[in-house]
């Protein structure tokens, strides 16, 4: 058989080299700080009233011991992966497990609630650099495409597991000990990370990385931290003209972010990223997906709590039964595609899971403990069904020396989708919830369900009717929830299938190459 010389069918690519026992043990390693960044998102649900008695805070100052974890952390993830790009993933992640590990340190024996608000401000940091880090070095171990997959879905439901897992130990750990021992527990699984870490894990970093663009790291947080807080506040504030002004703020400085990256040498986000085939319909539909998650869980806490009137730690107990499909979802999720079926049926299957879910919990009434729990079982299901496949599609289009950019944009894009699903679906139950309220209650009672309960032995049945107004507007939120998610299910099964459409005709014989966009 003779080779045709002049052919123009591009070569055929060596195969991956299959990950083995040291990888995998790097994972489990790596999936240490990447639990303990996403359960410090709740971690203080249940240490606050402690706090507060210990530290006795501004009721300012407890808001900022509660919201700048997260308000870092989405501030910087662009930030820090861009960096890790550059100086190496591996030494930005041992980095960053120093400054958790110190920062957890000086959090837990603070004794004022300014030294607080600096260590947790300390630890949003620290989780910027270990978040993208974690999924980029995760790229450059798993290069076999089957293996990368696997290691993806146990990635997200880690992730997505933690944030339900934050809440309950630090109830635990309030009832028995003292509410420094939710930072505590850092301590040991940093200190595993960088004994182990330079050992088996590899560092990764572009070759040609390029000056780092400074003016793009405060253009990064004036586009991201104004409209997260806007989002944030929304749901329990209203729309306030404050947070319309802050959206607004923050979208302006995003136009601004954007042409500086299309206009810069050295960008900290290279355009270029877009250019992979299904980079940029990942970052939309991870943004909706999360978008659906963490709307339903704006309502089924309060649910919990001041509808069933279950304590703090006993709500947490009961929400912690949705999160035990969530481990198998990403799992099988990959089996599907690996044995042939299509990714984009796979996607738009998890998208109408979650549907499903949300035209489950618009039935609750205000006794469905278990309606609601399997509604967000149900809900996580398919939204983890989606994230794993979605991140897997975005970090295969994305080229190695370039996956903690690729890591941080889905991670922000994560951050923006769940602000704006409270903010949304929020906005919807509060609405129908103060129309249902009569007008002769207290303020209070126009407020929020919490106020109605407070004043509730003033006007008798007030508490029921409370309760009703809430449900109704759980129920109004979760239809709209319903329509947006069945709505991406569509958009995820045509922009998915062209996708891989665009990847079979670049596949063929007389196609030509692309492999600098592909990721290939």
């Amino acid at each position: 058989m003779t080779t045709n010389p002049t052919s123009t069918t591009p070569p055929s690519l060596p195969p991956a080299a299959r990950a083995g026992r040291r990888e995998w043990t790097a994972l489990g390693v790596l999936m240490l700080p990447l639990l303990l960044v996403s359960m410090d998102v709740s971690v203080l649900y249940f240490a606050i009233p402690a706090i507060s008695a210990d530290l006795e805070p501004s009721g300012t100052q407890q808001l900022w011991i509660f919201d700048i974890y997260g308000f870092v952390l989405a501030g910087l993830l662009m930030t820090m992966g861009s960096l890790g790009d550059r100086i190496g993933h591996r030494r930005l992640l041992l980095i960053g497990a120093a400054a958790f590990g110190t920062a957890s340190l000086m959090a837990a024996y603070a004794n004022s609630a300014e030294m607080l608000i600096a260590a947790r401000a300390v630890l949003g940091v620290g989780g910027a650099t270990l978040m993208p880090a974690t999924m980029a070095i995760l790229r450059t171990m798993f290069t076999d495409p089957a293996q990368r997959a696997k290691a993806i879905g146990l990635w997200s439901g880690v992730m997505t597991a933690g944030i339900a897992l934050g809440s309950v130990m630090s109830g635990v750990l309030v009832e028995h000990f003292w509410w420094g021992s939710v930072f505590l527990v850092n301590l040991p699984a940093m200190a595993l990370l960088l004994i182990l870490g330079p050992v088996l894990l590899p560092e990764s970093k572009s070759p040609e990385p390029g000056r780092f663009d400074r003016l793009s790291v405060p253009l990064s947080m004036a586009a991201v931290l104004p409209v997260v807080y806007g989002l944030k506040e929304i749901p329990s504030e209203g729309w306030n003209v404050l947070y319309v002004v802050s959206i607004t703020v923050g979208l302006l400085f995003a136009a601004l972010f954007v042409h500086r990256q299309r206009t810069a040498t050295a960008p900290m986000i290279s355009p270029a990223l877009f250019r992979g085939r299904g980079f940029a319909p990942s970052v939309v539909l991870n943004l909706v997906c999360m978008f659906g998650v963490m709307g339903s869980s704006y309502f089924t806490t309060q649910y919990l709590q001041s509808v069933l009137g279950m304590g703090a730690l006993e709500a947490a107990l009961w929400a912690l039964l949705p999160s035990v499909p969530i481990a198998a979802a990403g799992p099988v999720a990959t089996q599907l595609v690996q044995k042939g079926v299509n990714r984009a049926y796979v996607v738009t299957a998890g998208f109408a899971i979650s549907a499903a879910g949300f035209a489950l919990l618009s039935f609750a009434g205000t006794d469905s403990l278990w309606l609601v729990l399997s509604a967000c079982a149900v809900i996580a299901v398919g939204g983890v069904t989606v994230m794993s496949q979605i991140m897997d599609l975005a970090m295969g289009a994305a080229p190695v020396e370039r996956a903690g950019s690729a890591s941080s944009l889905l991670e922000t894009g994560a951050e923006f989708g769940g602000a704006l699903g409270m903010a949304v679906l929020g906005s919807i139950g509060t609405a129908i919830y103060r129309h249902e309220i009569p007008a002769s209650a207290p303020d209070a009672a126009h407020e929020t369900l919490g106020g109605a309960l407070a004043v509730a032995d003033q006007v008798p049945g007030l508490a029921g009717v409370a309760r009703e107004a809430f449900t109704s507007g759980m129920q109004g939120a979760a239809i709209a929830g319903a329509v947006l998610l069945a709505g991406a299910a569509v958009l995820a099964a045509v922009t998915l299938r062209r996708v891989e459409a665009r990847e079979r005709a670049c596949e063929t014989p007389d196609a030509p190459s692309n492999l600098s966009t592909s990721g290939v």
